[in-house]
């Protein structure tokens, strides 16, 4: 069963730049063209990729390449998202700063919670946090945290860092977060920091359709993905329409980019991601010319 979301007619599209902290932008001068680059173009968000750590000959397999691999070598720049964040929100005035995705079962929630609602309050209410459970078990082990029931592990740190949103002295209690009269301040800005689920397995979608604010997934069919977190929030007596979908196509690059994005819309796709390496070349006059060409006339 296909259930029909109770979107607009005529939404606007978002479009946003993934893995927009590697490469050239990872560090200056090129983080500070992307990040003002992309906002001047129109963008509305940056998108974030995190890995602490990668071990060479690692033998985990990477789900998103048919090879299993990364295409980066281990001593490939990759800065902490948070941090690559705050400098964005000072050299910027409104893009969104969105983590895409951030390995949760890996951090401390408590923690976690007091740097994101930080990140927040100082940026005006820009966060959008992207979280995922991560599939490289070497990392996890270098991190001396279980990889087994990392999913579980997600799902109850994304409840307590909003029980610590939520209000102060706020208490949690849980197989692996345990916390009572924790206040931790500042505050998000608008109550609560949007949270995306990452993945694009059943699982993943399911978890957005329950928890999520959003559902970002790296790959796979979109329509059927967006049907399961549609049935899900339906079950779990939530709005599917209130659920943000996050997707990339290369389909945007073909020759009819707006009939891509109008095609993405009808899947039920609230914002397109662009992957920052199509900029690579002449970055700022890149971004203005996509902004010029799809961006504008999208919209």
């Amino acid at each position: 069963m296909n259930l029909q979301l109770n979107k607009p007619e005529n939404p606007r599209m978002k479009f946003g730049i993934g893995f927009a902290n590697i490469m050239s932008f990872a560090t200056q001068p090129g983080l500070t063209e992307m990040a003002q680059g992309a906002e001047a173009a129109g963008f509305e968000s940056l998108w974030t990729v995190e890995h602490v750590i990668y071990p060479d000959g690692y033998a985990s397999k990477y789900p998103y390449d048919p090879s299993g691999k990364m295409m980066m070598a281990t001593d490939t720049p990759l800065p902490d998202p948070l941090i690559w964040l705050s400098f964005v929100a000072a050299a910027t005035t409104h893009i969104r700063l969105a983590t895409g995705i951030l390995i949760l079962p890996q951090r401390n929630p408590v923690v976690l919670a007091k740097s994101v609602a930080t990140l927040d309050e100082i940026s005006g209410g820009r966060v959008e946090l992207g979280v995922g459970v991560g599939w490289l078990e070497e990392e996890f082990d270098a991190l001396g945290i279980p990889f087994a029931r990392r999913g579980a592990r997600t799902e109850e740190y994304i409840g307590a860092m909003r029980a610590l949103w939520d209000s102060d002295n706020a208490e949690f209690h849980g197989e692996f977060a345990d916390f009572a009269n924790a206040s931790v301040n500042p505050k998000p800005t608008n109550g609560r920091v949007p949270i995306h689920i990452g993945g694009h397995s059943r699982i993943a979608a399911e978890r957005a359709g329950r928890i999520g604010d959003g559902f970002f997934p790296g790959n796979g069919d979109i329509v059927e993905l967006v049907d399961m977190v549609n049935q899900a929030a339906a079950a779990a007596d939530r709005d599917p329409s209130n659920i943000e979908i996050t997707y990339g196509d290369a389909s945007i690059f073909g020759e009819d980019p707006l009939g891509a994005v109008q095609e993405l819309a009808d899947k039920g796709v609230d914002r397109v991601i662009i992957p920052s390496y199509m900029f690579l070349s002449d970055t700022t006059a890149a971004l203005a010319a996509f902004g010029e060409s799809v961006i504008a006339p999208s919209n």
